[in-house]
């Protein structure tokens, strides 16, 4: 039952579409397949043969769906599924026997970490969900949206997801990049890079976001080639708080790349801050992750070969509540080497796989990465990440949950788990917050100019 294998005929699929250049939009017979035999945004409405991934009969839509209608957001989400036993733990001992349906990274750290990295498998709820105006939304954009000449950037495209029946791995790329994530939303979050004896001192952020990408109404016009635009306040510690990082994320990187800002308290002065990209160190993560690591990828994919392997089933974090949960303290779950397994919740589902390679004559601290990309949301879940020895370096585990309130999937804790090192970062903290993600919020462009930016510097 769990021998799994990857779909030839997507494999094929994939490299030929590599070979051309034709990045065009979706033929209308493929866009009529959506919400029939495929989801709104092109995951499998079916169920596997096993029945050890169930069909798709809407997700979670509302917290009233979710079995919580008086849940008002920006508190911590109740876990609908907190009755579920768990069906298996995978262990280094036993992990040969599901071997099929494990990424290569979490083979890793199973081998690694032998006496503490350990799988709790729980029975697979497929709750990933979005407005009914995503998927209206995705019809019109699937059939209209093209990729600008190298791929680094897309066009015809508002709101919905722009290629949900992908054939290649750029077409991925930027469907992970363009899901739905919020209209607006802050929310109050910790970042711990956790030295390999467990120590760690946490920091702060106060984030807000705006999803221009998806604004009722908008028009590409109107968008201005920005999809969201980004702030994200230091609170604590001490020796850090009062920096600013404001981002304007573009659209079409030929024309225009990513526009930061980042006001400086000891400065007074807000300043353009280009290395916010890449394979530049993340804000106050020692070291552990990359900036186009946040939100497990962004920015610009210029610098890869982008390789659509197919699709598989494989254990992936999915429906981490227990993360998410204001009774867990951060000591408990930040736990040396990796995070507390105990709490963690994995569930087979059907990802997408790509391959990213570093092209000839360019530059990042990993050489290669694979992806696994979740197909109810296009969610990435799990990465890879190798380094210029082609060693597997560090591995990425995206907690995802559904935020029911919006509704959305996204994750509620990323960690980046160094396997040379012993150390990890963990970033989306909250479990101790007050406030988590409201969704409630209003932003307007000028929250987000670089005049706000100054505004906003008490320090």
């Amino acid at each position: 039952m769990m021998n799994k294998k990857m779909t030839s005929a997507l494999g094929v699929i994939a490299l030929a579409a590599m070979a051309s250049t034709a990045l065009a939009e979706l033929p209308a017979d493929q866009v009529a397949r959506l919400g029939k035999d495929l989801t709104p945004v092109g995951g499998e409405m079916a169920g596997n043969a096993a029945g050890t991934i169930p069909a798709w009969d809407g997700g979670l839509k509302s917290a009233a769906d979710a079995g919580f209608p008086d849940f008002k957001s920006g508190g911590h989400h109740p876990d609908p599924y907190a009755d579920d036993a768990v069906l298996y733990t995978v262990n280094a001992a036993n992990m040969a026997q599901y071997d099929d349906i494990l990424s290569v990274g979490n083979k890793a750290l199973l081998k690694a970490y032998p006496d503490t990295y350990v799988m709790k498998v729980y029975p697979t709820h497929r709750s990933a969900a979005y407005p009914q105006r995503i998927y209206d939304a995705t019809k019109i954009t699937a059939a209209n949206a093209t990729m600008v000449t190298g791929g680094n950037g897309v066009t015809n495209s508002i709101a919905g997801v722009p290629f949900p029946i992908p054939d290649n791995g750029l077409q991925v790329f930027w469907n992970h990049i363009l899901r739905f994530r919020a209209d607006s939303a802050k929310r109050s979050i910790g970042q711990a890079p956790v030295t390999r004896s467990g120590s760690y001192t946490l920091v702060k952020f106060e984030d807000k976001f705006m999803g221009a990408y998806s604004t009722p109404g908008m028009t590409e016009e109107k968008l201005d080639n920005v999809i969201i635009y980004f702030l994200q306040a230091v609170a604590a510690p001490a020796r850090l708080a009062g920096e600013i990082l404001l981002v304007h994320e573009t659209m079409d990187q030929n024309k225009e790349n990513r526009r930061a800002w980042i006001y400086n308290p000891g400065q007074r002065r807000v300043r353009r801050a280009p290395n916010v990209a890449f394979d530049n160190p993340r804000t106050a993560s020692d070291g552990l992750a990359t900036s186009d690591q946040f939100d497990m990828m962004n920015g610009s994919p210029e610098r890869y070969d982008w390789k659509l392997v197919g699709k598989k089933e494989i254990l992936v974090p999915y429906n981490s509540y227990q993360l998410h949960s204001n009774k867990v303290k951060y000591k408990d779950l930040l736990t040396p080497l990796h995070i507390n397994q105990d709490l963690a919740r994995y569930e087979l589902h059907r990802v997408w796989v790509v391959d990213a390679t570093l092209k000839e004559g360019t530059r990042h601290v990993y050489k290669r990465r694979t992806y696994y990309v979740d197909e109810d949301s296009w969610q990435i879940l799990l990465v890879d990440c190798y380094d210029n020895r082609d060693q597997l370096w560090r591995v990425q585990e995206g907690y995802a949950i559904n935020y029911y309130d919006q509704p959305n999937l996204w994750t509620t804790l990323d960690t980046t788990i160094d396997l040379q090192s012993g150390r990890y970062l963990a970033i989306g903290l909250n479990n101790e917050e007050r406030i988590t993600y409201d969704f409630n919020e209003e932003y307007s462009l000028q929250d987000f100019s670089p005049g706000a930016l100054r505004r906003a510097g008490v320090r």
